[in-house]
Parts: C-alpha cells; structure tokens; sequence
C-alpha cells in the first residue's frame, strides 16, 4: 500500500497547533507499518528546508516541488488540475492533516484532517486576508464535501462539521492529539544554570500567570489582560505576580499589545515572542498559573500540556476545551472578565485547589497519547 501525504503545512517553520499536530503524528505514523510506502508532498515557492529524522525512513519518499501555493491553490481550485497524487506517481491514500486544496485521481482515497471551523463561528476574529484566503483558496466546504473519509480532532470539531458542513457523520472519526513525553513535571530537579538562562532569555520573573499561544484576537488575550489587572487590583497577594504572554505574533495583534500598554500594571506584563521548542517544558514549570480564555478551540494543546507539567490550569467553557480538559480545568466564560479575574485568585489564594487542580491535570494529560494518535490514525486510513 502506497500513503501520500500533504506536509505543506511545514513550509513555513511555525509551530503552531497544526504544525504540531503534523509533526508530532508523522514521527510515529510513518514508523508502525514498513510495509506501507509513504510519500512527502512538500511544496512552497520559498520554503524551509525539512529537518526530521522521520523524512529518511526506508519506507519514506519526499517530493519537493518549487510551485508558489496560492499559484497551486487557485490552480487545483478552478482547475481540479494537478492532480496531487499524480505529482508524487501514484498513492492508494491521499492524506491532508490540514485542508489543503488537493484534488486527486479516481482511483486515490482521500482522507483529511480537520482541527475547527473557528473562522466560520468569529470570521471578525480574522484578518481580511484571513478570511479571503479562507472562503476563495482554501474552501473548507468543497475540501469537507470530497473527502472520502474526515478525522476531526474533536467531537466538538466533528459536531461542527456535520451542522455546518452536513457531512455525514459516519464519514468522521474523532482521533484525540496526544501531549509530548518531553512534557512533564520536573519535581524542582532543573538544573539551577538551565533555570538562570531560560529566565534571561525570556525574561521571566519569579512569580508569573502563564498565557502560551499564539498572539491573536481568538485566543482572548486583551480580555485576559483586563482581568489579570482586576484581579490584582483587588487581591494584595498578586502583588508580586506578573503576567507573562508567550507565542509568537498572529494577525490582528496590535490591539492587544496595545491592551497591555493601557493597563495599570503595564510593567508587569512580559510579551516572551516566540519559545523554542526544547524550551517550553522549563516555562511551563516556572509558571505558577496557566490561563487560556480562548473563545474558540478545535482541540487546544497549552492546557493539556501545562496539566502534563503540574501547572493548574483556567480555561473557557466553550467549543473543544471542556471535552478536552474535562474535570481537571477550573472553566469560565471567556466573555465574563470578572469571571476570569475571580478564577485567578481563586486558585492562587487557595492552595488545596490548586494541588486538587495540579493531581487532575497530570491524570487528565495521561489520557492523550500521540502514539495512541498515531496507531488511530493508521488504522483509519487504511480501513
């Protein structure tokens, strides 16, 4: 059996959700059968050069293409030309963990990956180019409609999909993302000159509410920023504490940075950019409180992983995150800041719920396994 698969989403080098949900299930999928031929469909005009040991398995094939995408999406969107399994000489499966345009031939098997349909619920939470780019090149509808068979990351996704979409939803497998093994509790054993220098290089303070994602209007960060300086405003025990806001810039951000600038503890709000990867586990340790308010989420990693490191964790009541977290999160309603606020000192006035917290998230992340992603993953393209 031959399995092409759409990796343009690592073109760029990001490493948000979608670029870890790709990379972190392509290192262990491509290992559990060697008897399946998987082939690489890796094109951009201007693109990174692939460093995954996974690219060099035996029973592993890249295709590298030079064509501008949005040359290739208006193309195979008007066209229904090239066919992508044609490109990479011929594949049984063709599979997108994202949906990408990519028409196929008869006799190829589509099956894509969704992860949310947020731009269909808050398109105001996107750029204009955002929502061109999503309702003219991408056309979720038409790629949903093609598919031969859909994984959604989420029942909620999954849900989406058949009210929005009407796709059958026999058609649809939920298949959970998984939390990094790297990703843990170190129990206070950082080496003190690994803490020093994650501290400088971030410039991380002793005490500090933790948001990680990225920098976009959808993730509710101004609204975060309101309610960290309500929530310090009203409870002298923060008054040591400091709001750290890490990720990398998403469209519309300027309002947000601009929130911040304009909040009576402006000087202690700490924007880190962008935390390299072998990094993360260290500023998940470091934070004393992780809160997530987003409005939106197909699946959501940063909860599930600050739970995997022993951070207590706020998050909203809406979409994929109470599946997601299920009893180990204290959930608001991310429109509510006062809500938002009380939760924070809530959990940082109270000691027993916030170990009560910490004992359900490392439960709770325990469930999520990229492996166990992986062996679901392959079972239901080949099924």
């Amino acid at each position: 059996m031959t399995i092409g698969i759409d990796i343009r989403v690592l073109t760029r080098g990001t490493r948000t959700g979608v670029e870890e949900y790709a990379i972190n299930l392509l290192s262990r999928l491509l290992r559990l059968d060697q008897n399946i031929n998987f082939k690489l469909f890796f094109n951009a005009y201007n693109k990174i050069k692939l460093d995954y040991d996974w690219i060099s398995l035996p029973n592993v094939k890249l295709y590298e293409f030079g064509i501008p995408n949005r040359f290739l999406f208006i193309s195979t969107k008007y066209l229904n030309y090239p066919k992508i399994d044609k490109l990479i000489n011929g594949a049984d499966i063709f599979f997108s963990p994202h949906f990408f345009t990519a028409p196929v031939g008869s006799n190829c098997k589509k099956v894509v990956t969704f992860h949310d349909l947020s731009f269909k619920y808050h398109p105001e939470l996107f750029s204009w180019r955002k929502r061109f780019w999503q309702r003219f090149l991408m056309n979720a509808r038409a790629e949903a409609k093609k598919a031969d068979k859909i994984i959604a990351v989420s029942e909620s996704t999954k849900q989406d999909l058949v009210d929005l979409y009407g796709i059958s939803p026999e058609r649809i497998k939920v298949v959970y993302s998984g939390v990094d093994k790297e990703l843990k509790d170190l129990n206070n054993t950082m080496p003190e000159e690994r803490v020093l220098e994650i501290r400088e290089k971030y410039n991380l303070p002793d005490k500090f509410i933790l948001y990680f994602g990225t920098i976009e209007p959808r993730k509710n960060i101004a609204g975060l920023i309101r309610a960290f300086e309500l929530a310090k405003g009203k409870n002298s025990q923060l008054e040591d504490f400091y709001l750290v806001i890490a990720g990398a810039k998403g469209w519309l951000c300027e309002d947000i940075f601009q929130a911040a600038r304009n909040c009576r503890y402006a000087s202690q709000i700490i924007f880190t950019g962008f935390i390299e990867t072998q990094d993360k586990v260290y500023l998940y340790d470091l934070a004393s409180l992780l809160v997530y308010p987003s409005f939106f989420e197909g699946f959501g990693f940063s909860p599930l992983e600050a739970m995997a490191c022993g951070v207590p964790v706020i998050t909203s009541n809406t979409s994929s995150l109470p599946e997601v977290v299920g009893d180990a999160a204290l959930m608001i309603d991310p429109y509510n800041i006062g809500e938002l606020a009380w939760a924070i000192n809530e959990v940082l006035a109270d000691p027993e719920l916030k170990e009560e917290l910490i004992e359900r998230g490392f439960h709770r992340a325990k469930l999520f396994s990229w492996d166990k992603c992986a062996k679901e993953t392959l079972e239901f393209l080949i099924a």
